[in-house]
């Protein structure tokens, strides 16, 4: 099942330096979330002026919103040092001691989908965040004993796109907890043309405009629909991505009128099919050939926002929306 790469958590392979590159480098270029941007900017402050580290963040959100890159600007502001790892890659808690006791005072770790550490690694985690240190039990048995090692004081930021699956004494452990919203296409459109300055690639505003509507309220689906772009226009159009090479290039891309792609398509179909019966993701995602999170986390949020179904607690059933944009002969689902 080969999610489409425009909407990809890594996307394309060749685009993934790019996608480094087009990231903010302050927070004066940070576009959208004025009141968190605003808030980090106090926390920031008041912790420089104690001489303290940065109290623990949580960011939750959707894919593609800028969890990661508020949490590299973070550490710049800081002056620190920003490590990485995800849940998954802490597989044991001989891997979160590693890293933990390599950390020096004040600097940042950043755990993406930290809702998916195993609950072994999480218990460690939080002695290191409260009292920074961690006990590690030596041998097994009767002969088995306990050590406390120390650690300097850090900052952790945890980020999720599922906080309902953190736990609550991994939430409580936190001082910060802050939900990135989608954005608006003012904030997208400026977003589109700060990159394509990046990019050095001139746009029309009409083409950012619509380009903004279609990009689903995340700036990583703009950015990867303005290198598509790029591309259309660098080939075909003279280097310079006008109205036409938009429209164009974004029903290439198999996006329509509607913002929707060929997967929010079959998802509507598939319900449409049913007949008015609320169909269940698991049943979803089979149709499509999607994973059941894929459909949840990067589809689903888009087609509920713009009306297009509803979530009930017997399954997802079409609006009269859906009816309109979707035509009768048009294919998909199991129904």
């Amino acid at each position: 099942m080969d999610t489409d790469p425009v909407f990809a958590a890594d996307g394309l392979p060749e685009d993934r330096g790019l996608d480094l590159a087009l990231r903010p480098q302050s927070f004066l270029d940070f576009v959208g979330q004025s009141r968190l941007i605003d808030n980090l900017k106090v926390y920031i402050q008041a912790a420089r002026e104690r001489g303290e580290p940065l109290d623990h963040l949580l960011f939750s959100g959707l894919p593609g919103l800028g969890k990661t890159t508020l949490s590299y600007l973070i550490a710049r502001e800081m002056g620190t040092e920003i490590h990485t790892t995800s849940g998954p890659a802490l597989a044991r808690p001989k891997d979160l001691a590693g890293i933990l006791t390599n950390l020096n005072t004040g600097d940042i770790l950043f755990i993406d989908e930290i809702h998916r550490l195993p609950i072994v690694v999480e218990e460690y985690l939080y002695s290191a965040m409260e009292d920074f240190s961690l006990d590690i039990v030596l041998d097994q048995g009767p002969a088995a004993r306990s050590i406390r090692i120390d650690l300097r004081r850090f900052t952790l930021i945890g980020a999720t796109t599922r906080e309902g699956q953190i736990s609550g004494p991994l939430r409580a452990r936190f001082g910060v907890n802050e939900k990135l919203e989608l954005y608006p296409p003012a904030d997208l459109t400026r977003i589109i043309l700060q990159s394509a300055v990046r990019l050095a690639v001139p746009i029309a505003e009409e083409a950012s405009d619509l380009v903004a509507r279609q990009a689903r309220g995340t700036p990583r689906v703009a950015n990867r629909f303005l290198k598509r772009l790029r591309d259309f226009a660098q080939v075909e159009a003279d280097n310079r991505i006008t109205m036409s090479v938009a429209e164009n290039g974004l029903e290439r891309l198999g996006i329509d009128a509607h913002g929707l792609s060929p997967v929010d398509r079959k998802i509507l179909a598939t319900l449409l099919r049913a007949g008015g019966i609320p169909v269940g993701l698991k049943t979803i995602a089979v149709s499509v050939g999607e994973e059941q999170q894929t459909i949840e986390d990067v589809y689903e949020p888009y087609l509920i926002q713009r009306g297009f179904i509803l979530k009930t607690p017997r399954g997802r059933t079409p609006t009269p929306l859906a009816e309109e944009v979707i035509p009768d002969g048009e294919t998909g689902g199991l129904f």
